[in-house]
């Protein structure tokens, strides 16, 4: 379980999150919603150790911040937006970066069997076997990102963090990350932690949400039990509701 009590956390001398309290237990998955700035990425990198906080932060009943970085780092994965290439290195390699804590501090270093037989296995699930030994440079950045979620997979966390990785991606490919990390969220008691601005797609990861609003969590639980019209035109500024119905009308006779 991943659980924060009455935390604060900010950039230079201003909070962004303010008195934030949430439980997150191990398995399944959450979105987290609400409009531009009112804290999701902030609350993603205090959940990750990134940034320093007050209050507590809980994995499985420990403080974070006593937490060994590397240890931290095997247990909680965060993935953001296509990462930028600045070295031609093949997808096999790519994505043996994720195995960097597990290899770090073995006495004659390099990857074990155990690293090889993990990156060729999610390789395999993320549909990028037959690619391991392309340039990733040379890929379309529906395929780079699958690169990234397999980096993300080889590291074996328990917890993947989302930091709106699906921008910049066409529609199928934003199904197809989505659809993956429903497969390895099944697997193993394996949490799923995403923002994502695109409603749709983020009710597409989970029906368990975390609603934001300036810094604060508003509702947090089932979406269908906990948001309203009422609520997310006052969280929005917007007829959230009534613009998903019509958007839905556009299609009914194709």
């Amino acid at each position: 379980m991943l659980e924060l009590r009455h935390v604060c956390a900010g950039y230079g001398d201003g909070d962004v999150l303010k008195d934030v309290s949430c439980a997150i237990p191990g398995g399944g998955s959450w979105c987290v919603l609400g409009p531009n700035g009112c804290g999701k990425t902030t609350l993603l990198r205090v959940m990750a150790g990134l940034i320093p906080h007050r209050g507590e932060v809980l994995l499985d009943g420990v403080e974070i911040g006593g937490m060994k970085r590397r240890e931290l780092a095997s247990r909680i994965a965060v993935m953001s937006q296509i990462n930028a290439v600045y070295f031609p290195y093949t997808v096999y390699d790519t994505v043996l970066l994720g195995r960097y804590q597990h290899m770090r501090g073995r006495l004659f270093g390099g990857p074990s069997a155990a690293d090889r037989e993990a990156v060729e296995r999610c390789l395999e699930s993320t549909g990028l076997a037959d690619l391991k030994n392309r340039m990733i440079d040379e890929l379309s950045g529906g395929q780079r990102q699958r690169v990234f979620l397999a980096q993300t997979l080889a590291q074996d966390p328990e917890i993947i963090l989302l930091d709106e990785p699906t921008n910049h991606l066409d529609v199928r490919h934003q199904v197809e990350l989505i659809d993956y990390l429903h497969i390895w969220c099944a697997q193993g008691g394996h949490t799923v932690i995403g923002v994502l601005h695109d409603v749709n797609l983020a009710l597409r990861l989970s029906g368990s949400a975390l609603f934001m609003r300036e810094g604060r969590i508003e509702r947090q639980g089932d979406f269908a039990r906990i948001a309203d019209g009422a609520f997310l035109q006052a969280l929005y500024g917007m007829d959230l509701a009534g613009f998903m119905r019509d958007s839905l009308e556009a299609w009914k006779d194709l």
